[in-house]
């Protein structure tokens, strides 16, 4: 009857969303007495992913297959629900983000259980499973009550304040059967940002808008951004105009990010701006 936790990670790196997403899924097995299975994909040595144990985990159940190095979701799907049916888990949890978003509505269809995405806060048990969100691009607050048996949660980044622990997780090879169909659609190759605060991950943000008034006046922000280790962002505007990369965009049509700190400098806070915030 454990929770399980879809615990992603690159390289046998995890980030700090796949340790929040632990440590959300011990809060809710806690409620329940029961305890927390993280599932992890793809290649990864044992010694690092005892390592959830610090966050919650109790066990650690490893689909060690090197083709889901790379985002599957059908593979992923399979791999999840194959889990949840060995655990006989009643909850689901990923992170909010792209896997999360692909992955987790695929496994609450194939498991006939209710769903919530992006939710911000543990289940409040006392009269059902009751979970809040964010609506209106942030301007309120909903509240949706999960009555299906199996319930499925995609966690928002940056909802809790992570507590590091002492624990270590038990790890466990986990196989599951694919077939050629599940890996019909193939990664050739994944090129990704170095070297830059990530900005999904960063916890504070330093974002230029139009008022900057041009590429050459970015100096005082990317200096500000170094000191304060912040990521650096901008508005869809300077992305248009190419005065930043395209990847630094934040807003409806760009990036979604959660830092608890936001320094926006020469951005007039349109609604398409402050969606993504």
């Amino acid at each position: 009857m454990s929770v399980i936790v879809l615990a992603e990670h690159e390289k046998a790196a995890f980030k700090k969303k796949a340790f929040e997403a632990v440590q959300y899924a011990a809060a809710i097995a806690q409620q329940s007495g029961t305890t927390v299975t993280a599932v992890v994909l793809g290649s990864a040595p044992a010694d690092a992913l005892a390592q959830l144990g610090a966050y919650g985990a109790t066990k650690v159940l490893h689909v060690s297959d090197a083709r889901l190095d790379n985002l599957n979701t059908r593979a992923y799907t399979k791999a999840l629900v194959a889990a949840v049916e060995k655990e006989g888990a009643k909850v689901i949890v990923t992170p909010h983000d792209v896997t999360g978003k692909a992955v987790a509505p695929r496994v609450a269809a194939r498991l006939k259980a209710g769903m919530v995405a992006g939710a911000i806060s543990i289940p409040d048990t006392s009269s059902g499973f009751a979970l809040k969100k964010a609506v209106f691009s942030g301007k309120a607050f909903s509240y949706i009550n999960i009555d299906s048996d199996v319930k499925v949660i995609t966690l928002m980044p940056n909802t809790l304040q992570l507590t590091k622990g002492e624990g270590a997780a038990t790890v466990e090879a986990f196989d599951v059967s694919f077939d050629d169909k599940d890996f019909g659609v193939q990664v050739t190759s994944v090129n990704k940002v170095t070297g830059d605060v990530a900005l999904a991950e960063a916890e504070l943000v330093v974002s230029g808008g139009r008022g900057m008034k041009g590429p050459e006046n970015w100096g005082p922000l990317e200096e500000l951004a170094r000191e304060l280790g912040a990521g650096l962002a901008c508005s869809r505007p300077v992305a248009d105009s190419h005065w930043r990369p395209h990847h630094e965009q934040v807003g409806q049509t760009g990036g979604t990010i959660r830092p608890n700190l936001y320094v926006a400098i020469g951005i007039s806070g349109a609604i398409q701006h402050l969606a993504g915030v």
